[in-house]
């Protein structure tokens, strides 16, 4: 339990200072033999603020619950 409370704390204190990860999809448009077309979009995927405080509040009851059992 306190294993899984601290990798929490760090997931949600990574989540904090990182707020999303941005990547690029390359998709095939058009093949006709040697020409080919090809369109690359960047994408964004985020995650809301709460998400990595709740996290971390987690991580730190977990740690204090496994303490206690102690």
């Amino acid at each position: 339990m306190r294993t899984f409370g601290i990798i929490l704390i760090v997931i949600g204190l990574v989540m904090l200072i990182i707020r999303g990860v941005n990547y690029t999809q390359k998709e095939k448009v058009v093949d006709l033999g040697r020409l080919e077309i090809n369109k690359e979009e960047t994408k964004t995927v985020s995650w809301p603020l709460y998400a990595g405080g709740l996290a971390l509040v987690a991580g730190i009851a977990c740690v204090v619950i496994a303490r206690k059992n102690t």
